[in-house]
């Protein structure tokens, strides 16, 4: 079912579907080249105009029990496939996406609502981490170290775990899916995703893509599986202890029930949750710079990036210097069709989404803010669809319950502190999410204080940058209620193996270890 307006094809996006392959109707179980499913549809519907885009199955009980049964039989074979094979095999994903990387960043960005340039961002990060993977399987070192017993060698290394489950959001709809499964497959793992039922028709083009590399290359299929539904789907294969890891991005509510759920049969589980990230401006900060990092931090993918900046917390001696700023820098965005690359702010998800946003600046004026950038819905031509929104901005106190959530919505909180750098740092600290953070200063104390012990609790620091747009280069991740759980770079592959210690004896001797004696 391809319900397209006038409005899409003028931006392509019939034609994107096209070369994505997803013309098919009712795609939504897949084992790779094979597609099934007996549940239910779900129907996509963009935030950009209101169109239905196309229908997708659900995935049944029984269906899924026919995608474990595939991935169980492709992991036996995939884990013998030496890691620089399976690197190969991931190399290929990531040309196959440079080839089809304006298809599927339009398609991100009609059916998810975020602009067409971050669409295009998405899919080369989802390309970034094809390239980091290649290299990695070179890498899946282990250690050695020496023993205490002469005549001993002992040393570690990783095996492939077997099944990794991953459980996606609508905000990143392929990226996040991407960190997982490219590191995950040149660790030797086969892969179930369920992506966001908001966003089902990025899920089923991923698949296509990944589909025919593993048959271009002989591979089974079940090395990548879709599954496709609500929350019932991903209970599904969060209770299965087929399923040794869990990857799930999404609120903090969710990643509680799935900690424990996954805790219960003594799995693992990486969880990348809620962020309430803040900004710190010192008055050694370069405003021209503030600006620009806050801007984007607060309104880009329309303020629904888990490190999207929602507070933004201002030395008193420049507070109104940034406060006007920003005032000014805010009426002169343009909200619109995200495909149109005029346009800064697209809509956000759905109707859902509009009453928090709505919600939250209620409550924020309830418990006293001042709201400098008014919020509102925007109505007529072109926003049709009910899901564009101003971006707005409040001067609240830290301490307002309102500021300790997370709304995801492009909803800015001005904060004023007085003092010193470690006042504005309690106050960051002082929520129960800590994913991202950043400090606006060109004085170096304050900035390593910042990055010290006694600084930033969150998973991630940045100084003079925003706290938006990490690289694939290291870990991404956060404490607290954001969950402990680290994806793409550095180390993080690690989380996808289990670790094994080896100590070989090649004398004819067998001493026990700490001096035991045991004489027979």
């Amino acid at each position: 079912m391809l319900k397209m307006k006038q409005l899409a094809e003028d931006f392509g996006i019939t034609e994107a579907l096209a070369k994505l392959y997803i013309e098919q109707e009712n795609q939504g179980t897949s084992t790779g080249s094979e597609w099934f499913g007996e549940g239910a549809q779900i129907t996509s519907v963009s935030p950009v105009d209101g169109a239905a885009i196309a229908s997708v199955t659900t995935t049944t009980k029984s269906d899924y029990e026919k995608v474990v049964a595939k991935a169980q039989e492709a992991f036996t074979e995939w884990r013998m496939v030496p890691a620089p094979q399976r690197g190969e095999i991931v190399r290929q994903f990531g040309e196959k996406l440079r080839a089809y990387k304006e298809p599927l960043g339009k398609l991100v960005s009609y059916e998810m609502g975020k602009s067409y340039q971050e669409g295009l961002g998405e899919v080369q990060e989802m390309i970034d981490i094809c390239d980091f993977a290649v290299g990695l399987s070179r890498q899946l070192h282990g250690f050695t170290m020496h023993s205490e017993r002469p005549g001993h060698r002992m040393y570690e290394q990783y095996h492939p775990l077997g099944i990794v489950g991953i459980i996606s959001a609508f905000n990143f709809p392929v990226a996040v899916w991407s960190w997982n499964t490219a590191l995950a497959w040149v660790c030797g793992d086969v892969c179930i995703w369920k992506p966001s039922e908001k966003t089902p028709l990025t899920g089923v083009a991923c698949q296509q893509l990944i589909t025919k590399v593993l048959q271009e290359n002989n591979m089974p299929e079940g090395i990548s599986c879709l599954i496709n539904g609500g929350a019932e789907v991903g209970a599904l294969m969060t209770a299965d202890k087929r399923v040794p890891l869990i990857s799930a991005t999404g609120s903090t509510r969710m990643g509680k029930k799935v900690a424990a759920v996954v805790g219960e049969r003594l799995g693992k589980s990486l969880l990348e949750l809620g962020g309430n990230n803040a900004i710190i401006v010192t008055p050694d900060a370069d405003i021209k710079m503030t600006v620009i990092g806050a801007i984007f931090g607060a309104v880009g993918t329309a303020g629904q990036r888990c490190t999207s900046t929602r507070r933004l917390i201002v030395h008193e001696d420049v507070y109104d210097t940034v406060k006007d700023a920003l005032v000014k820098a805010y009426g002169q965005l343009k909200i619109g069709n995200p495909l149109d690359e005029k346009n800064h702010v697209g809509p956000i998800i759905d109707k859902d989404a509009v009453n928090m946003y709505l919600a939250a600046l209620e409550k924020a004026e309830k418990e006293g803010g001042n709201i400098i950038v008014p919020g509102g819905v925007l109505e007529g031509n072109g926003y049709e669809s009910g899901c564009y929104v101003k971006p707005a901005m409040v001067e609240v106190e830290n301490s307002y319950e309102i500021v300790q959530h997370e709304t995801f919505a492009p909803i800015l909180y001005l904060i004023k502190y007085s003092g010193t750098v470690e006042n504005a740092i309690a106050l960051q600290n002082d929520v129960v999410q800590g994913l991202s953070s950043a400090i606006m200063t060109n004085n170096l104390r304050e900035a390593e204080t910042f990055l010290s012990h006694k600084g930033s609790d969150c998973g991630i620091a940045n100084v003079n940058i925003g706290t938006s747009g990490a690289e694939i280069g290291g870990a991404f991740g956060g404490e607290k209620e954001t969950g402990g759980g680290r994806e793409s770079g550095s180390d993080a592959w690690k989380v996808y193996m289990r670790r094994q210690t080896n100590t070989i004896n090649y004398t004819t001797e067998l001493p026990l270890a700490q001096g035991i004696k045991f004489d027979l």
